[in-house]
């Protein structure tokens, strides 16, 4: 008797889920839910199934000219210990 039981709610609790924070998909979701992948669209789509791309949408990078630039641009993993005149003398 206790064993059925047990059974009967470890189906009920298979067959629905009570947790509200599930992944929601466009499987369980209204018909016109699209999930999409965590992107701004660039265009809109046309009747006749074709997609234009707005130029107004498309990101803009911006990338300063460093030509003489003195520093590099990676950081080496094997560090040296660069030792300077300031640390070493005491503090008035």
């Amino acid at each position: 008797m206790a064993l059925g039981l047990i059974i009967g709610i470890a189906r009920a609790y298979r067959r629905k889920r009570t947790s509200s924070l599930d992944i929601l998909s466009s499987k369980r979701a209204p018909r016109d839910y699209y999930k999409g992948k965590n992107c701004k669209s660039t265009g809109f789509h046309t009747r006749k199934g074709g997609y234009v791309i707005m130029p107004e949408k498309l990101p803009n990078y911006v990338i300063p000219d460093l030509t003489d630039f003195k520093l590099k641009p990676y950081v080496s993993q094997c560090a040296t210990e660069v030792k300077t005149t300031e640390a070493s003398e005491p503090a008035k």
